[in-house]
């Protein structure tokens, strides 16, 4: 329509772009064309829609002739929902084959909310296959490009959502993160992300890569340009609907007096886990940030962080692989591509004989290859519960020392920039400053404080990881070449505090 400004329509913030559709000074269908021409633009530069969702011009139309009390907080606002988040009528894939045309009977209930709240679902977005993965690849929709630089993965496995947010196709999207899975994506396309506390937001009809896994707590958030997006979401989502369409949700509204308080915080902070060697912009991405916040008037404490490689191979791999991978191995079955999970797949393969005896090859020269053969053996039930148990020990014990140091929040490094596309098929060891808060099941966020310069580059020559092994070069070789893409940091909090993470998040992104 040519009296229609789309430019002018794009570049307005969500709570901006929700007030004026609340107001009526812009009708639905402008909003919904605009962003359905720049989401085909985006899905032609980076391959990052699998579906448009044909129902949400009929409630367009619908919206139309909405009175103004019956709107919703998410009144007209078009949104993306991940591949693996039902639809009623559309297929939630994961990449595999045997799951096309065999579409959902009824909406998730975050998508139901969302309808609710008046929001619009238009398209549905690519994921890796089996989504136990942080690049966008599988045999139906193929790879999905970063829209910041086309040669880089937009991470995983919420990649298409991360691609279609961060090139301006979608204003608001929908994902899910077990390892890292939304605030991988936010980094590597510059944009931000939430990983709530696994309950705070309803799971019921959104497919999982390991299903029933209880060692390591899967989320569903949202990804958006900005903090204040991310906040009116979860306004709406955390909705008397929520909690009637879903009773094991906790019914805890948002917290707005949390969210906009401005009392000093005081933030732990750390630089590297010590596993993964953070590249220099990473370091400097953490060291910056803390310096900002304390001249803003914050505390900053010190945090030590001890035996991630434990967490990492004995919690999280041990745990999501505790039945030594065959369930996993099961879903594979008459499907061809595994890039995306090569070497847990060949693991996971192997009869017990064989990883006892790899096991015991590798761990003078690759201990780390070693400890992931070895924590991808099968467990007995007694073993599980142990496992269990002992996670959740751990869980107490990292709290302990958060309230011992009497802080309100936490700055971490996020891994970033975005690597080249193949990397992180053979780097699923770089997942460890992301998996920490799956296994310990606390709200993280990811806000783009800066970008890769022609220093961080240089320092980059200097990088020998932890381990000096075949991972920490790979690892080096997938930072390299990357001037100018954004580096972002990770703000967490503790486990239902999503409106304080929030809100350091906001003063992060401000500052």
């Amino acid at each position: 329509h040519p009296s229609v400004n789309v430019v002018s329509i794009l570049s307005l913030p969500l709570p901006e772009l929700s007030k004026k559709l609340r107001d009526g000074s812009l009708p639905p269908d402008h909003v919904f064309y605009a962003y359905v021409g720049k989401a085909l633009q985006i899905a032609t530069e980076t391959n990052c829609i699998t579906e448009f969702l044909q129902e949400s011009e009929t409630q367009v139309r619908k919206a139309k002739l909405i009175g103004k009390e019956e709107q919703g907080l998410l009144y007209g606002v078009p949104v993306s929902i991940k591949d693996s988040i039902d639809c009623q009528g559309h297929d939630s894939t994961l990449g595999f084959i045997k799951n096309l045309n065999k579409p959902a009977a009824e909406d998730s209930v975050v998508v139901q909310v969302l309808k609710r709240q008046g929001a619009i679902p238009f398209v549905k977005t690519n994921v890796p296959q089996s989504l136990i993965s942080y690049d966008c690849k599988n045999l139906i929709f193929g790879q999905t490009r970063n829209p910041l630089l086309y040669t880089r993965t937009p991470g995983g496995s919420s990649g298409g959502e991360g691609a279609l947010v961060g090139g301006g196709g979608s204003i608001l999207g929908i994902g899910t993160d077990v390892g890292g899975s939304l605030r991988f994506p936010a980094a590597f396309c510059g944009i931000c992300a939430i990983k709530p506390t696994g309950n705070r937001l309803s799971k019921r009809g959104i497919m999982s890569g390991v299903v029933g896994q209880k060692a390591v707590a899967a989320a569903v958030g949202p990804l958006a340009k900005d903090v204040e997006s991310l906040a009116l979401c979860l306004r709406a989502l955390l909705s008397e609907d929520m909690f009637s369409l879903d009773s094991t949700v906790p019914p805890l509204p948002f917290n707005e007096e949390v969210y906009s308080s401005t009392k000093p915080l005081r933030i732990g902070y750390y630089e590297t886990d010590f596993f993964t060697m953070p590249s220099p912009a990473m370091r400097r991405a953490v060291r910056e940030t803390k310096q900002l916040l304390e001249e803003a008037g914050h505390t900053l404490v010190p945090f030590e962080l001890t035996n991630v490689d434990y967490v990492i191979f004995n919690y999280c791999v041990r745990g999501m692989f505790a039945d030594g991978g065959s369930s996993f191995v099961k879903k594979f079955k008459g499907e061809m591509e595994k890039g995306g999970t090569g070497m847990f797949f060949w693991v996971a393969k192997a009869p017990h004989w064989l990883k006892t005896l790899l096991c015991w090859i590798a761990k003078p020269f690759v201990p780390r290859l070693s400890s992931i053969i070895r924590s991808m053996k099968e467990n007995t039930v007694d073993e599980v519960w142990s496992l269990h148990h002992e996670i959740e020990d751990f869980c107490h014990q990292f709290i302990a020392q958060w309230k011992k140091l009497n802080l309100d929040v936490m700055l971490c490094p996020m891994l970033g920039p975005a690597l080249g596309i193949g990397y992180p098929a053979k780097l699923s060891v770089a997942v460890s400053y992301t998996m920490l808060y799956n296994a310990l099941d606390f709200p993280a966020g990811v806000v783009p404080v800066t970008l890769v310069t022609e220093e961080d580059e240089e320092e980059l020559k200097g990088y020998k990881g932890y381990y000096r092994d075949w991972w920490d070069r790979t690892l080096a070789k997938a930072f390299h070449g990357s001037v100018g893409m954004p580096v972002a940091v990770q703000c967490v909090a503790l486990p239902w505090q999503e409106e304080l993470c929030l809100r350091f998040m906001k003063e992060v992104e401000t500052l």
